[in-house]
């Protein structure tokens, strides 16, 4: 079957409209040499019956759908009710795009409300936006945001920031002005945290922004109290970072702290990972800072009558203000992923969201202290932590373990050698409350054989 959607007849038509004879006249202006000049060398057409089949024997192929995961570093497995899933399935939701004339897309604008709410609630904070593409272009946003707040160029960023979110402020920045040469990477201690003293010595009064993660990258908790004050006396802002959002169920929110704007991403609470997307970026900060979130912001109103209703409030975009008032060039938000992400979160509740993130620490820790026994392997960080740590092998590298335990049909984390050449006998191992005590036991075992 042919998936084209003109007939001849509709061809000729357009063809003539435009006064060309034939389609390879329409493409004359393209030189020979950079034409293919026959037709693609593709697999005969497969009946669907066949090619479903074929399909299926395809991702057969693929031995990780069926291994036991402890992968996570920003896109976490936690468990995803098919309630989620039947109402993501309603026509008005899956079809839905971004509400030009918003005041004719009342349910979705309310749906946005409503993840935005629990976005503040999540972060402690009084704004959120509908969300952007992930938490990494979150994370650059906040930056932009920041600079543009202060009026300065200097970008403090913890090297426990997600190494990909430090990749993509980069690239964010090195579009404004040279700004990525502006960017101070902070070290972290011995416990996994961010030094102190290194911290102090980065902040600056030209000083326009400071990210930490929050759970950090190795999985650690950061102590906000001494940022916050370090940020506020040097006029800067702090942002932080959560790509786990289930950890906000037992740490302290940021906003507790005094954070100006808080980002993450909110996959966890939305959809299973999918083989690393896609994500919903998160966004919140006080409401002194409203005027310059990127992105957009549903409010609520009443109509003429005093009914309820729900509007665009801000949307500082190119499209809808001058260019050089725009606050981002971000189109839209992910809508859909938003909204699962609204369910789910409905779906628990707060002692739902708390109960989870209960079991998530308490199989984290289980498993913890079962390896720091392990002979081969130590635990490193003696910082507190939530459903994320770092394992070490005395022996062998991290890569090598990986190797090995994937041959058992086991995920054993992240390599953190991959990004760093003296963490190469690190792994990052992260736990959800999908999790059984045998999965965990398991994963003990295996370390303990190749361990030795």
């Amino acid at each position: 079957m042919r998936y084209l959607p003109h007939t001849s007849a509709e061809i000729e038509e357009m063809l003539t409209r435009i006064g060309v004879p034939s389609i390879d006249a329409l493409f004359a202006p393209i030189p020979e040499k950079y034409r293919l000049g026959r037709k693609l060398d593709l697999e005969p057409a497969l009946d669907e019956a066949t090619l479903m089949g074929h399909l299926g024997d395809l991702a057969a192929k693929n031995p990780s759908t069926g291994m036991l995961s402890f992968l996570g570093a920003g896109m976490y497995d936690h468990h995803i009710p098919p309630a989620v899933d039947q109402l993501l399935l309603r026509s008005e939701f899956y079809t839905a795009y971004t509400p030009y004339q918003a005041e004719v897309s009342q349910g979705t604008l309310q749906a946005v409300f409503e993840f935005q709410t629990m976005v503040c609630e999540l972060f402690g904070l009084e704004v959120a936006n509908a969300s952007m593409y992930c938490g990494a272009s979150a994370s650059a946003e906040a930056v932009l945001m920041a600079r543009r707040l202060t009026q300065r160029k200097k970008v403090v960023l913890s090297e426990g920031l997600h190494p990909e979110y430090i990749d993509t402020v980069r690239t964010f920045l090195s579009g404004v002005d040279e700004g990525a040469s502006e960017i101070t990477l902070v070290p972290l201690d011995a416990n996994g945290v961010t030094d102190a003293a290194a911290l102090a010595k980065a902040i600056t009064s030209e000083t326009a922004v400071v990210v930490l993660g929050y759970p950090n990258f190795l999985g650690v908790v950061e102590s906000l109290e001494g940022a916050r004050k370090l940020a506020t006396d040097a006029g800067a802002l702090l942002v932080t970072a959560t790509w786990e959002p289930y950890a906000l169920s037992l740490v302290r929110s940021p906003g507790s702290y005094g954070v100006d704007i808080a980002v993450g991403e909110g996959q966890a609470l939305a959809i299973s990972p999918q083989f690393g997307g896609p994500g919903v970026g998160l966004f919140a900060c006080k409401r002194d800072h409203l005027r310059q979130m990127p992105g957009r912001l549903v409010g609520e109103t009443t109509d003429a009558n005093g009914n309820r209703g729900y509007v665009l409030t801000l949307s500082t975009r190119e499209q809808h203000i001058r260019r050089e008032r725009a606050t981002s060039n971000i189109c839209t938000n992910h809508g859909l992923v938003a909204l699962a992400m609204a369910i789910r979160t409905a779906m628990l509740g707060k002692r739902g969201f708390r109960d989870v993130g209960e079991l998530c620490v308490s199989k984290a820790e289980y498993l913890r202290g079962r390896i720091a026994k392990t002979p081969g392997w130590s635990v490193p960080h003696a910082g507190p932590s939530f459903n994320e740590f770092v394992i070490r092998s005395t022996k062998l590298s991290a890569k090598d373990v990986v190797a090995a335990l994937s041959k058992q049909g086991i995920l054993a984390g992240v390599d953190l050698g991959k990004g760093s050449p003296a963490r190469k006998h690190d792994l990052l191992v992260a736990v959800t409350e999908k999790h059984t005590k045998a999965d965990l036991d398991r994963l003990v075992d295996a370390l303990a054989t190749v361990g030795s």
